[in-house]
């Protein structure tokens, strides 16, 4: 290896520092990634939320003009493709970095560098989507594109290009992180973590990830073809050459409804990981949770064509795919029992972090049940494309997987800040989003019921719409409001919240077994594992006499990092050097995207700068330089 580090030119060396900027720009360490996913997601969270607010102002009242029709088609399409691809998907891939390695036992990830990579695609692929507001070109077909709408007679602008090139190369990112996890969750468990050990988050990580990989390769294939069809004159989806519009409906929603599982499960896996820790019992049913969760994984490729009941696919599919959406409510359901269950007769501890899971479980009770009324086609075909749909769908996705996540966000904080949120600032956080949440999408189900449709600019007076649209505007509002007492939250509690102890909640999992924030090598010594509740089983050995005992916080030795040991560099544990291979090799892949859009010129620098990094990664030493 000294061989071949000697023979590297010096502009190829590693760099050595883990203080700075520069450092963040380098790490390949999961914790770091994590937090810089997270950061990361949250700001595209508050541009999709402005988009939003701009929105509903704009349906405050009939017969606004505070935007005009193409900019509202932008803002509701780019509210959709933020809020789903650049922020729910990566709030979810930052607990998977942050918690996974650590839920199971293991030092870091099986392939940091492409770890660091995927989170690099990901931020420039986020920048390219959003590119089009710079030249006044935003995607305005919504985030579904349907054909015709997407063919050059009627998008001649820039907006569904990027659109097109920004989904693949947010996919590039999404696959290589799966394939990460998808290793890693099945090598690098610690000793004694069977698979039916796994903590539940771990497992909806792991099923989320196959969906990634699985479901993704579908929506690329049809982006592929839109692309050339808008750059190269192709015929994929232009109806005036003989295609049929309906391949890209079949392409994008056999990706579509997998992809809401993707942003569903891992709140789910957040939330039965929350109420077991304080409701003071083990998770109820565990084996069945975790099944269901697998369940919904293969039923997800079942059911995407009641997307379509109105499409004329005939009354055999439309049969077919009405009781495939009505059976997939089973296994949804059967968690959502666990889960009552876990709270009956457990010790409640009112925290935050359990009035998100509590809020997730309402809400996406109620999302659930309106999903059911869509699996009748009769029903849907009153219900399509009105804001019924619209509601079902915030219900589902945002009382579900932002509720979640926020969860999750308060679980968590003191584990890598060394803080504690604010309490009194957290369920005014709660509160805020929980009446907002309702206030902002219940009356939609009234609106949609009464014919209102969903994508539509303005609407007349005298309609009855106004007072339910006005009300929904004030939801959306205090939700903002909601948003911004949780952001004060976390900075002030960041700069001087109150100190946590590696074990403030009593937690069950390996994560709370070091300390906070944990170290860069995570475990010096590898736990073993002998049950579920791995720490639990560890803080409460029985004695003897059959009564448990409490074990210091920290660890069974108490030495505050769980680890047995200070430091990994005397114990000579291994841990992967920084690296800017990552960065390079993400800024030539989204520069080569931009060049399609531009001049060849650029193709051939980007796919230059992707060499030049795949080769210094090749050849990258394996030990930090001395």
């Amino acid at each position: 290896m000294a061989t071949v580090t000697g023979a590297l030119p010096r502009v190829l060396r590693r760099p050595t520092s883990y203080t700075g900027w520069w450092s963040w720009v380098t790490t390949v360490d999961h914790k770091r990634i994590g937090v810089l996913y997270g950061f990361t997601a949250f700001a595209f969270l508050l541009v999709g939320g402005i988009e939003a607010l701009t929105i509903r102002t704009q349906l405050a009242g009939s017969e606004s003009a505070l935007v005009s029709p193409e900019l509202y088609n932008q803002l509701f399409t780019m509210h959709a493709l933020t809020m789903i691809f650049l922020a729910v998907m990566p709030l979810s891939a930052a607990f998977f970095n942050l918690i996974i390695p650590l839920q199971i036992g293991a030092r870091d990830v099986a392939f940091p560098r492409l770890n660091a990579l995927s989170y690099w695609i990901f931020l420039f692929g986020g920048l390219l989507l959003n590119a089009g507001w710079l030249v006044g070109n935003s995607p305005d077909a919504g985030w579904f594109a349907y054909a015709n709408l997407t063919s050059k007679t009627f998008s001649p602008e820039r907006g569904l290009d990027f659109y097109a090139l920004g989904l693949l190369v947010l996919g590039t990112s999404s696959m290589a992180a799966a394939f990460n996890f998808v290793v890693t969750i099945l090598n690098m468990r610690a000793p004694g973590m069977t698979l039916m050990r796994m903590p539940v988050f771990t497992w909806m990580t792991l099923v989320t990830s196959f969906l990634l990989i699985t479901a993704f390769p579908v929506i690329t294939v049809g982006l592929i073809e839109l692309a050339f069809d808008r750059l190269f004159g192709t015929n994929f989806f232009v109806t005036a050459k003989g295609a049929n519009p309906l391949l890209w409906q079949h392409l994008f929603w056999v990706f579509g409804h997998p992809e809401v599982y993707i942003l569903i499960l891992p709140a789910m896996g957040i939330v039965s990981e929350v109420l077991p820790t304080f409701a003071r019992k083990p998770l109820f049913g565990y084996p069945f949770v975790v099944l269901s969760g697998v369940s919904i994984g293969f039923m997800g490729w079942a059911v995407w064509s009641h997307h379509m009941f109105t499409v004329g696919l005939g009354p055999v599919a439309n049969a077919t795919f009405a009781l495939t959406t009505m059976v997939i409510a089973v296994p949804t359901g059967v968690k959502i029992f666990n889960w009552i269950a876990t709270l009956w007769g457990g010790s409640l501890s009112l925290k935050t972090p359990l009035l998100f899971a509590l809020g997730f479980i309402v809400l996406f009770i109620i999302g659930g049940l309106s999903g059911v009324s869509h699996s009748s086609p009769p029903a849907d075909s009153q219900q399509q494309d009105t804001y019924y749909i619209v509601a079902h769908l915030h219900y589902v996705l945002f009382g579900g997987s932002i509720f979640g996540l926020f969860a999750g966000i308060y679980y968590w904080f003191p584990k890598f800040s060394g803080r504690l949120l604010h309490e009194g600032l957290g369920k005014l956080n709660f509160w805020l989003m929980f009446i907002g949440m309702n206030l902002t999408f219940g009356p939609m189900h009234w609106l949609g019921l009464d014919g209102m449709p969903r994508r539509i600019y303005s609407y007349p007076a005298g309609m009855g719409w106004d007072f339910w649209n006005l009300m929904s505007t004030a939801g959306s509002y205090m939700l903002g409001i909601g948003f911004l007492a949780f952001a004060w939250n976390f900075v002030s509690s960041l700069r001087k919240g109150e100190k946590a102890t590696s074990d403030p909640w009593d937690g069950r999992t390996l994560e709370w077994s070091i300390a906070s924030p944990p170290p860069i090598y995570n475990f010096a010594t590898i736990p073993t594992v002998h049950g579920r509740d791995a720490f639990w089983a560890q803080k409460y050995l029985e004695t003897p006499g059959h009564q448990p005992r409490g074990v210091p916080s920290g660890g069974a030795d108490g030495d505050g990092d769980g680890a047995h040991g200070q430091g990994a560099g005397h114990l000579g544990v291994h841990m992967p050097g920084l690296s800017y291979f990552p960065i390079i090799v993400a800024l030539g892949l989204a520069l080569a995207a931009v060049g399609l859009l531009t001049h060849v010129a650029v193709i051939a620098l980007g796919v230059l700068i992707m060499l030049f990094g795949i080769y210094g990664w090749t050849f990258e030493p394996a030990e930090p330089d001395e």
